[in-house]
């Protein structure tokens, strides 16, 4: 991504060792943002300006890792100015091109897409939509699949929703597509990484799975028995879902990792199933290496929950990030031949 500078960087892209959980600032920025305050609203006037609309929508690109020339998923998060969410249905994506900072360019149109609203694990995503709902109802993203970026920059994405009781709405965001990807991707071959296993020596149980640290014990020792590099040697296909349950500001790593578990129980004959906890000690803000082979980018941020599924060649077949739909992991586990042994 030469020459890009990501508008949004300052303001949303700061936790630990950068750990990146993007879509929380989805549910906490503009949670934030959208808390007014006493007086007069700054005008000087002595008049306190009326509020916006309620249904006022503000859109944050979810996803990450966006590059150009091959398909890929783009998720967006809805809130709007009442600390609410837009949920349930689908709505329309449209894409600009708009330039790089050193040269910006005129709006240029690019593709579109229908999204469609993926909940976090374990919540209502059968509602009618979109709707306005808090978010002990329905916490997720919009999706599209496919969309193909013809080069490298800065894009912008219009959302369009038509909101029950409230009408077409229209909110922006940027997201910056960078030449090639950062992080491992589809047709790259997966790294031969040692994770930390039940098995490994000398480390702590929450390095290997934080939710030791509240749970006493690790709850999904079926998570816990591979590493990346044994599935690799034998030419086992692998889902690997990296995450940290406790620590995980946007709330997501625990349900995709609960996810994982429970399809693990239902395709163990199709893959072999792993959690690499972000964390070796968060105390000390330590990453575990397995995380930071996979998931450091070049700005030396760390960034999470990812799921990748690699074929029984070592290739990697798929990648999401942020959230996922289980029907759709379960349908590529599906299409995977059954294992031997």
């Amino acid at each position: 991504m030469s020459g890009l500078t990501n508008p949004t960087a300052s303001g949303m892209m700061v936790l630990v060792r950068r750990l990146l959980p993007l879509p929380m600032v989805l549910v906490v920025a503009l949670l934030g943002a959208a808390c007014g305050s006493d007086g007069d609203g700054g005008t000087g006037t002595g008049i306190t300006p009326p509020p916006p609309a309620r249904a006022q929508v503000q859109a944050i690109v979810a996803s990450q890792d966006h590059y150009a020339g091959a398909p890929q998923r783009v998720a967006v998060g809805l809130v709007t100015n009442e600390n609410e969410l837009v949920s349930y249905g689908s709505v329309g994506f449209a894409f600009t091109y708009i330039g790089t900072a050193q040269e910006p360019s005129e709006p240029q149109a690019g593709p579109s897409a229908t999204a469609t609203f993926i909940p976090t694990y374990g919540t209502n995503g059968d509602g009618e939509g979109p709707a306005i709902t808090l978010p002990s109802e329905a916490r997720g993203v919009y999706e599209a699949a496919d969309v193909v970026f013809d080069r490298a920059g800065f894009w912008q994405v219009t959302v369009t929703a038509e909101v029950k009781d409230v009408g077409r709405q229209q909110a922006l965001a940027t997201l910056a597509v960078g030449e090639e990807p950062s992080l491992p991707a589809p047709g790259d071959p997966a790294l031969e990484t040692e994770n930390l296993t039940l098995d490994s020596k000398g480390v702590s149980e929450a390095a290997i799975d934080s939710r030791f640290v509240t749970d006493g014990e690790i709850p999904d020792p079926e998570l816990h028995g591979w590493t990346i590099a044994r599935a690799l040697e034998e030419g086992r296909p692998a889902v690997v879902v990296f995450g940290t349950p406790v620590y995980c500001v946007s709330q997501f790593c625990g349900p995709v990792t609960d996810m994982v578990q429970d399809l693990s129980h239902r395709y163990d004959d199709r893959a072999v199933f792993i959690h690499i906890e972000i964390w070796e000690d968060y105390e000390t803000q330590s990453v575990n290496q397995a995380a930071l082979d996979w998931l450091l980018l070049p700005s030396g941020d760390v960034t999470e929950p990812w799921l990748y599924l690699i074929g029984s060649d070592g290739t990697i077949l798929d990648r999401w990030s942020t959230l996922w739909s289980e029907d759709e992991l379960a349908a590529e586990l599906d299409r995977l031949p059954p294992m031997d042994g």
